[in-house]
């Protein structure tokens, strides 16, 4: 039988999304600040040599393999403002949350609530500001070392750190922006938005090589169908969920008895989302990161790190392998599904699993049935993640296609459908509400007494 909300959800129409207007507002305002950002993406650097750019990155493409572009959204390789991207931003949430759990300071102050929250964001902008600057500055003597600068010297460097860190800062700011006023998590959709601008060219591109015989056509078919086989298994596998059985007791308020009710609990078999891969990308990067803009000059201990965690090596897979199972159930534990605090909540509301007592017992029930969901979660992000990358290693198909990349799209996409989903129950119900006000009103005043003589 189906609730009031999921019958209200099926009704759901273009008319409604035309009477939304706040919601019409947020849509608005996310696709004109990530207009913004692509805009900021074509915006160079000052004093960098062009044509010796892309002559550089048309090398380096190979052992980029795309990945940083992806996370960019092709500005590295335009070498814009925002040639960083999100990425420290990214790296400093993995440094803060990890010292979340194993700092005592840290973990009390994560639980001072909303008050606690603001002060672990704010620890979070200062990492981002000092791993921006400090990349940047690589960046820079990189670009020097790697004769792309114009003008090399004590000026190039000091503008190029500002310029790209101030970009890394204001694509901060927009990323919350939308998150607050938009719809979506901002964060997420810049790094969504970045995937998809580079899609078509990286499309025409393999179709091209299909055209002048590089590629055969049945390699071409079995790509499309693999993608699109990824992309079904990812939507199934995101919207699975355990349900856990809850039941409420009976209970007496003045002189009425309620009956007991019963719900469920649902947890997803990928709480994390895509927060594990992109923190193990995030990692896997800064080896490739250096290695592309030395100049070259790689030390020996940088020559067979490389050579062992290469795109594509038995280590290099293993390690990415461990990265995603650890921050899948890292993030799960302290992030996304706290059993702790589920189980503490369930008993003040006086809500029980039946069976199990409430309290530390629900606590260790959610923590097992949990471990055992993860395991299959865990395992299915690395899947998608590792798939397309050990089809290229062993095919050679010179086509970015990345497992991390369709877990973005795919997970971005649905959790901003749902957000819109829940504007338009929300603007549904005040609609009904406001309609209910106004029918007691009008039946107020029509009815009257007899006029008395």
């Amino acid at each position: 039988m189906a609730s009031a909300a999921e019958q209200m959800a099926s009704n759901m129409s273009w008319g409604a999304f035309g009477k939304a207007k706040e919601l019409r507002s947020r849509i608005l305002f996310t696709i004109g600040l990530l207009c913004v950002y692509r805009l900021g993406t074509y915006i160079p650097v000052p004093g960098i040599d062009g044509v010796q750019l892309r002559a550089f990155m048309d090398d380096a493409a190979a052992g980029i393999g795309g990945i940083l572009s992806m996370f960019t959204g092709g500005a590295l390789s335009r070498m814009g403002i925002f040639a960083l991207g999100i990425m420290p931003y990214i790296s400093a949430s993995i440094i803060v949350q990890l010292l979340g759990a194993m700092w005592e300071p840290l973990k009390n102050l994560k639980k001072e609530g909303e008050q606690g929250r603001r002060k672990m964001n704010q620890y979070t902008r200062y990492g981002t500001v000092a791993l921006a600057t400090a990349q940047a500055y690589g960046l820079a003597k990189s670009l020097e070392a790697g004769g792309l600068a114009a003008d090399p010297g004590l000026f190039f460097t000091a503008s190029c750190v500002i310029t790209i860190v101030g970009g890394t800062m204001f694509l901060m700011w927009l990323g919350e922006q939308i998150t607050a006023r938009g719809i979506g998590n901002g964060i997420s959709l810049i790094i969504f938005v970045g995937i998809i601008a580079e899609i078509p060219a990286a499309l025409a591109q393999f179709l091209s090589q299909g055209r002048s015989g590089a590629i055969s056509p049945f390699v071409i078919v079995g790509v499309i169908i693999m993608v699109i086989a990824v992309l079904t298994f990812v939507v199934f596998m995101e919207r699975s969920l355990r349900k856990i059985h809850i039941q409420y007791p009976r209970q007496q308020r003045g002189m009425k008895v309620y009956d007991g009710s019963s719900s469920h609990l649902p947890i997803k078999v990928n709480p994390a989302g895509v927060i594990p891969a992109i923190f193990a990308s995030a990692l896997l990067l800064l080896p490739t990161t250096i290695s592309t803009f030395s100049g070259g000059s790689n030390s020996p201990f940088m020559s067979a790190l490389l050579a062992y965690f290469g795109p594509g090596q038995p280590l290099y897979l293993l390690f990415f392998t461990f990265m995603i199972v650890f921050f899948t159930y890292f993030y799960t534990r302290e992030v996304a599904f706290k059993t702790e605090d589920v189980a503490e909540n369930l008993k003040n509301q006086n809500g029980f699993v039946p069976g199990i007592r409430p309290g530390q017992k629900t606590k260790e029930y959610l923590d097992y049935v949990v471990t055992r969901i993860l395991v299959l979660g865990s395992g299915y992000l690395a899947l998608v993640a590792l798939l397309p990358e050990i089809i290229r290693s062993q095919f050679a198909i010179p086509f970015y296609f990345g497992g991390t990349s369709v877990l973005i799209i795919v997970s971005v996409g649905m959790d901003t459908i749902q957000q819109i989903q829940s504007h338009l129950l929300a603007h549904q119900y005040e609609g009904l509400i406001e309609k209910s006000q106004l029918r007691g009103k009008r039946g107020g005043t029509k009815r009257r007494g007899p006029a008395r003589r």
